[in-house]
């Protein structure tokens, strides 16, 4: 859970956003590395309610996030349910609501580089884009199709080199950057068939 406004007051925060069905370690690897190369002072994983994009619901949203507690045990990150308390279902919904409740935190919406491949699949992606920085984290094989895809080739000029990763946070939407990375094949979709995680 989050609390009171005033404890983030001033800081620059990474949302990760998701249905963590089942949280592993490619978001905590991603996450380590954003808070890094980003120059966060903390990150958010925002445990979605469902994915509109997918067909069947995902594990409770009390399951999810007590695992993801167990697994992201880091000084820096917080977990939350955000999204299910606010009732928002799109992630640009949850981005407004998230900077209206906190209007003093700087935040930056981070994904992996599979997600940048079909973010013109999202709803109001190009709001998400105006509305806060994106910093992008390569997986192995997403690279050359998300940069090539709708959403890379639309905003490119508002592209922020790798080595100016650090200054995202501080710079004028639209803005993104991709930054490459040594990363787990991880994916909860192999971890669900593989009978590690049952629904």
């Amino acid at each position: 859970m989050l609390g009171v406004q005033g404890k983030y007051r001033g800081l620059t925060i990474g949302l990760l956003g998701g249905s963590f069905d089942p949280p592993h370690e490619g978001h905590a690897r991603i996450t380590r590395e954003a808070l890094k190369r980003f120059n966060l002072d903390r990150v958010w994983w925002l445990v979605s309610p469902g994915n509109p994009l997918k067909d069947q619901g995902p594990a409770s949203m009390a399951r999810r996030v007590e695992a993801a507690q167990n697994l992201m045990q880091h000084p820096k990150v917080d977990i939350s349910d955000f999204e299910y308390r606010a009732g928002t279902r799109y992630t640009a919904e949850t981005i407004a609501a998230l900077q209206a409740a906190y209007p003093r935190v700087r935040f930056v919406w981070l994904m992996g580089a599979d997600n940048l491949a079909q973010f013109h699949m999202w709803k109001d992606w190009r709001e998400i884009m105006h509305r806060v920085p994106v910093g992008v984290l390569a997986r192995p094989g997403d690279r050359t199709s998300a940069r090539s895809g709708p959403a890379a080739q639309i905003f490119g000029r508002y592209r922020l080199r790798s080595r100016e990763s650090r200054l995202l946070s501080t710079v004028t939407t639209p803005a993104w950057c991709f930054v490459n990375m040594p990363m787990t094949d991880a994916s909860s979709t192999e971890i669900r068939a593989a009978g590690r995680w049952v629904r």
